[in-house]
């Protein structure tokens, strides 16, 4: 009797708060789950944003023609600004992990490129009104160029230390000796301001820590029959077995140089993402979009969008080779001690989703109520931050002794599985699948931006379902060489979640609603348009990861001819 008692309270209490809900939900601008009009409602628009003033590309391209109009320094900004950030820097990047010489070369060409673009760009503004004030794409660029010349102080500091440690300890200098230190080239010279040298060590190799038990309980062991089966030849051609389980001796380094490191080439390569950010707020700015009551949520796709579309090029990459030395390359790792892919990714969501959960209220005056949007994306963002705690627990290998412990007794002495050489890790790929799941399901007051939504959610659920198969291969057969596997089905879901994270860029309200008054509401051409661009994307990292291994290679040919 008291169960049907409560049931009937809380039917009537939601009748009589339906009312409620539909004003609460009216005054979100939604429509709730009524019928997506089919035709754009020009009035029902302006009740919520203001008419679109002019901008940057009406007055170039959409006006007649104006002898005093400029857009060619505008194109040249644009250029030069995508050869520094996409070309110049990447380039550097690679050729300074290999210590080539040609690294200050391309280092200056970095900088001639950016400054020829602002130089393009302050002539194309004194030339042009303002026709986006309080913009601060300007600003973000000197912020990057500042951060650029920051690194390069660091770099010439730490070449200067290394040829003032050689002049202080070699008996005889030689120009060839200088240069070598300039480059860092030279194994007894410092970098990066190592404090002290310390007693020689040796390098930890897979095949050591296998032959440890410190990660484990003593009643594990570790199955080496599988993963040590790997041939003497390798790529780069026949050597002895021996050879790679012997001692290689060198000087270590201390922590704080290593972190000194990571700190560095991390650096250096949010640089490029950064390039990426300023493209996009360039783009903004030159259409005149993301203005007034469109900032919030234009925001909001602009930057979750761009997240997945990175994403999806940086899994391109991994596909690739990119960071096999870490076993991210779905191969296996050559040397432990690093945090997987899957702990990165993991750690990420959860940062996103335990900070994103407080941000859905933005704009909301106190005491609002909470619209059903703001209920939708919060439990997204719950769904984020959890479902990410759950993957660094699983990563955890405390965790994972606990949970071994369970199923043995203490007396026994268990082979651990071969599958327990890799990250078998699904919650990232589900955090990802269900949230383009449920994207593409999500309301919209026009059929076209419900179709928009459902394309992008439906290219990161198929990625997600990618990434699945990808892990179950991985169960079946785990890696057992160090060079990079490449799993098909890996370069598919990369492939479709940098497809739809540009989808999620397209998806603003501001972009569809354009495009239905110019009569490009055509979900085709938004898909053949983010394939393209993706493409386009893919055909970029190929180069730059090529180029790498290019350089890699080319230098330990190099060195073979100098030890000879």
């Amino acid at each position: 009797m008291l169960p049907k008692l409560l049931f009937v309270l809380c039917l009537a209490a939601a009748i009589a708060a339906e009312p409620l809900l539909l004003a609460r939900d009216v005054h979100a601008h939604s429509h709730g789950h009524s019928v997506p009009l089919l035709e754009l409602n020009e009035t029902e628009v302006t009740l919520w944003h203001k008419p679109i003033g002019p901008s940057y590309y009406t007055i170039d391209w959409d006006s007649p023609v104006d002898p005093d109009r400029v857009p060619g320094w505008l194109i040249t900004h644009a250029v030069f600004m995508g050869l520094a950030f996409f070309v110049c820097l990447p380039a550097g990047i690679a050729l300074r992990s290999v210590k080539h010489p040609l690294h200050s070369l391309f280092v200056v060409a970095f900088y001639a490129s950016f400054f020829v673009a602002c130089a393009a760009s302050s002539v194309y503004r004194k030339m042009t009104p303002n026709m986006y004030p309080g913009q601060v794409h300007a600003k973000q660029g000197y912020m990057l160029l500042f951060g650029a010349l920051a690194l390069s102080i660091i770099d010439a500091l730490s070449a200067l230390r290394r040829v003032l440690d050689l002049c202080r300890t070699a008996k005889h200098l030689t120009v060839r000796g200088v240069f070598n230190a300039l480059l860092g080239r030279n194994s007894n010279v410092g970098d990066y301001a190592e404090l002290a040298a310390e007693e020689l060590r040796p390098i930890k190799t897979h095949h050591d820590d296998e032959l440890q038990h410190d990660e484990w309980p003593s009643q594990f062991r570790r199955n080496s029959d599988s993963t040590h089966s790997d041939g003497a030849s390798t790529v780069f051609g026949a050597h002895s077995p021996r050879s790679e389980h012997m001692l290689e001796w060198r000087q270590p380094t201390s922590w704080i140089t290593r972190l000194g490191r990571v700190v560095f080439e991390g650096a250096e390569r949010i640089l490029v993402i950064g390039g990426l950010a300023q493209l996009l707020t360039g783009i903004v700015i030159y259409t005149g979009g993301c203005r007034d009551a469109y900032i919030n949520g234009c925001l909001a796709h602009l930057i979750k969008g761009a997240i997945f579309y990175v994403y999806g090029l940086v899994s391109f990459a991994r596909f690739l080779g990119w960071c096999s030395q870490l076993g991210w390359a779905w191969n296996r790792p050559p040397t432990t001690g690093y945090p997987t892919a899957e702990l990165v990714e993991s750690a990420l969501i959860f940062a996103y989703g335990s900070t994103n959960a407080f941000m859905e209220r933005f704009g909301a005056s106190p005491g609002d109520p909470f619209t059903t949007k703001q209920i939708q994306h919060i439990g997204i963002a719950v769904m984020f931050w959890f479902a990410g705690l759950i993957g660094i627990a699983v990563e955890s290998k405390t965790i994972r002794q606990w949970l071994a412990a369970l199923a043995v007794k203490s007396s026994e002495n268990v082979e651990t599985p071969s599958t327990y050489s890799s990250s078998l890790n699904p919650f990232p790929a589900l955090v990802i699948g269900v949230t383009g799941a449920v994207m593409a399901a999500h309301s919209q007051v026009y059929l076209f931006q419900v179709q928009v939504h459902m394309l992008w959610g439906n290219l990161l659920l198929a990625g997600a379902v990618m990434r699945c198969m990808t892990y179950f291969f991985v169960w079946v057969s785990p890696p057992r060489s160090t060079l990079p596997s490449r799993p098909p089905t890996e370069a598919l879901a990369s492939f479709f979640m940098a497809a739809g994270g540009l989808s999620f860029m397209f998806s603003t309200e501001e972009l569809t609603i354009a495009a239905m008054r110019r009569g490009r509401d055509d979900i085709m051409l938004f898909m053949v348009a983010a394939v393209a661009i993706t493409c386009l994307s893919f055909a970029w990292v190929i180069l730059v990861t090529a180029f790498s291994g290019w350089l890699k290679i080319r230098t330990q040919r190099a060195g073979y001819r100098d030890s000879a």
